[in-house]
């Protein structure tokens, strides 16, 4: 009950800041989770030290505005400062462009505490901020607790410790590839803008690319719209878990407990794209009732998000013939039952058929051999997540 309560906190914190300022955009967001243990920070850890993490957003604008998250954190953080600045790279190095830091303050402090499940964003900033540009985000923590931890592991991006409280990241103690606290950032736009929100698992994630890379097929997707004047204002934001289920199971909140705040509570969300099951149906013994299940929750989005004005795009799931979720067959039923009523249901605005996009030449059923990562026939390697992304009719957000 206390979990389910600081989501629903955190999520009407986060509406609220979107409802009153409506020319915000959300250009960029993670999903959240508890760290499993061997995900928590390497020693030194966070407490009484300096923490940068590098992200790369998706449209630019005049100013931002950050969002921290102690969502899963049963204990208080505190924060004793947080700057901004121009990433030099895409995260292969903590180094910042010179002159470019901003310091960050929250109702006017630099300095406040987090209390457990609480989410707060900064007061705005003025910030040229270019499309998919990368930012520095540095965080001067005091106490936090050393576990349970609001974090996204599967950042594939490193992230920098620094001792005490200290800009001077030229020699880190320790390095991480995961995300803690930070959980989103607005852009007040220099044109009309609205956000795309990806519901998913680790193939929205990004199992497979490149650490440091930015190479997720939602990162493609998003340099495909920028590319195009008809879709050049739209953010791509990815709520991606690696493991994670829609039903029950699976790594961090359920896509079914989590969707609302991921999906509806972000600015500017104008559609969302559902791709997910994967690992639902991989774990079923009925892969049939299991996509009948799957199906009702995707109809409660749609209901949703319909309300608000959003359209549903429905993904097709690829295939996950050849690895270790092939059950008796069960993983591929269910499979084909979800994609049938996903291409043909008529229940959603538009389809993208990453199983068709994705299947080898040889064998349908397959993902292409020349498109996986580490022959898992399940996750895809970098040139199958750029033909994803890149594939997409943008057609289907004009």
């Amino acid at each position: 009950m206390k979990k389910i309560l600081y989501l629903l906190m955190a999520a009407a914190l986060c509406f609220a800041a979107c409802a009153q300022t409506p020319d915000w955009t959300t250009t960029w967001a993670t999903a959240l989770q508890i760290a499993e243990p061997h995900n928590n920070p390497p020693s030194p850890g966070l407490a009484d030290n300096s923490f940068r993490q590098i992200v790369q957003v998706s449209i630019g604008g005049k100013a931002l505005r950050l969002h921290l998250s102690n969502l899963f954190n049963e204990d208080e953080t505190e924060i004793l400062g947080v700057e901004i600045a121009r990433a030099a790279t895409m995260g292969a190095s903590p180094e910042i462009v010179d002159g470019s830091t901003v310091e960050l303050t929250f109702g006017g402090a630099r300095a406040f505490t987090m209390a457990p499940g609480e989410e707060v964003v900064s007061d705005p900033v003025d910030f040229a901020l270019e499309a998919r540009e990368n930012l520095a985000i540095t965080i001067h923590y005091g106490k936090i607790s050393a576990t349970r931890l609001t974090s996204h592991p599967g950042s594939r991006t490193t992230s920098y410790i620094a001792a005490g409280n200290t800009t001077d990241f030229s020699e880190p103690v320790a390095k991480t590839d995961h995300w803690y606290t930070i959980s989103a950032i607005d852009v007040m736009p220099l044109r009309p803008s609205a956000a795309i929100a990806v519901l998913g698992d680790s193939i929205t994630d990004g199992r497979g690319t490149t650490t440091n890379g930015q190479d997720r097929w939602t990162d493609q997707l998003s340099r495909s719209l920028l590319a195009d004047p008809k879709t050049r204002d739209l953010a791509v934001l990815n709520f991606g878990l690696g493991g994670n289920c829609i039903l029950r199971g699976g790594n961090g909140p359920t896509a079914q407990s989590r969707y609302a705040r991921d999906l509806f509570t972000p600015c500017g969300v104008k559609y969302v794209i559902l791709f997910e099951g994967t690992n639902d149906l991989g774990g079923s013994r009925d892969g049939v009732k299991t996509a009948e299940d799957i199906k009702a929750v995707w109809r409660e989005i749609i209901r949703e998000a319909h309300a608000r004005g959003i359209k549903v795009i429905g993904a097709t799931v690829t295939s996950a013939v050849g690895s270790f979720y092939q059950r008796a067959g069960e993983h591929e039923k269910g499979r084909q039952a979800l994609n049938k009523w996903i291409r043909e249901g008529g229940e959603f605005d538009g389809v993208i058929d990453f199983d068709a996009i994705t299947a080898g030449p040889d064998d349908p059923t397959r993902i292409n051999p020349a498109f996986l990562f580490e022959n898992d026939w399940l996750h895809l390697n970098a040139d199958g997540y750029r033909l994803m992304g890149t594939s997409i009719d943008h057609a289907l957000f004009r």
